[in-house]
């Protein structure tokens, strides 16, 4: 039986992710986004979904880099998950929003709702946890005036009750979600596949000028379609970065060979970090 690793415990939107996109397979949550990329590594497990971005606070930078410096590991999938983030208490909670002296959650769900935070709940100190799923936990086993900021599942999992619903400060939030396999096979996602895209990991030469815009050109006067370029330290000295790119299309045997030769010959390094379906989970 495939196990499919997911940064937990139970109630976290990767989880919520990992329902949604699989059936049945067994799960595995995991304290922190390292031991669930270590765990598919090890072959502990066969599967591995952590989150690596979102749409309004960006990049998961942990996932990022770990993923470049220290496990390289096939990325097999993308999952993207619209976010519904909800003010949690316990169920017998009886107060009112202005008796909550804290709110715990991740640092990302507590600036996603950076808004709704300052204007109901001022006074109340931000905790951040590893997760939504360890906020809603640690919620339900406390006597104080306390909240969690976390999803459905996490309230159904741990008995509280949704004190405000939709305290998110826009919308349209949602987060994007690598499925991280050795064995692509083994990922099977009943869902339709949105687009089939390619990221590559490019490093620049030592620092020259116009290096940036000559990277772009290999790509634009292929007519390929970057849906994103993002720069990372590459942690050997300030000012040394590596971009990754996303192209919306799968790989093939005559475009990215010609982009990878025309940048090998610029001096820069570049490595394919996967092609794979993308798909938009409806929760």
């Amino acid at each position: 039986m495939t196990t499919i690793g997911y940064l937990g415990p139970k109630g976290t939107f990767t989880k919520l992710a990992v329902d949604t996109a699989f059936n049945q397979e067994v799960t595995r949550g995991f304290k922190t986004i390292p031991e669930c990329i270590d765990a598919v590594d090890k072959n502990e497990i066969e599967i591995g979904v952590v989150p690596v971005e979102n749409a309004i606070e960006g990049t998961v930078q942990l996932t990022v880099d770990y993923l470049v410096h220290q496990v390289r590991l096939p990325v097999a999938a993308e999952l993207i998950v619209p976010i519904q983030q909800h003010l949690l208490v316990r169920a017998d909670f009886d107060g009112e929003l202005s008796d909550i002296s804290e709110v715990h959650s991740h640092s990302h769900a507590i600036a996603q709702c950076h808004q709704f935070l300052h204007q109901h709940i001022p006074e109340a100190n931000m905790v951040f946890t590893t997760s939504t799923g360890k906020a809603a936990e640690l919620v339900s086993e406390s006597r104080e005036s306390i909240a969690a900021i976390g999803n459905k599942l996490a309230a159904k999992e741990y008995g509280l009750r949704i004190l405000k619903e939709n305290i998110h400060d826009y919308p349209n939030n949602h987060t994007r979600f690598l499925v991280l396999s050795k064995n692509e096979e083994l990922v099977k996602i009943n869902h339709p596949i949105r687009v089939t895209k390619t990221t590559l990991l490019i490093t620049l030469p030592s620092d020259q000028a116009g290096a940036l815009h000559q990277i772009l050109s290999a790509f634009s006067w292929r007519k390929m379609n970057l849906s994103k370029i993002e720069s990372r330290p590459t942690k050997t000295g300030l000012g040394n970065y590596f971009f990754l790119i996303d192209v919306d299309q799968p790989y093939d045997d005559v475009l990215f060979p010609g982009v990878k030769a025309e940048l090998e010959s610029l001096g820069c390094k570049v490595t394919i970090l996967g092609t794979y379906p993308v798909y938009h989970l409806k929760i």
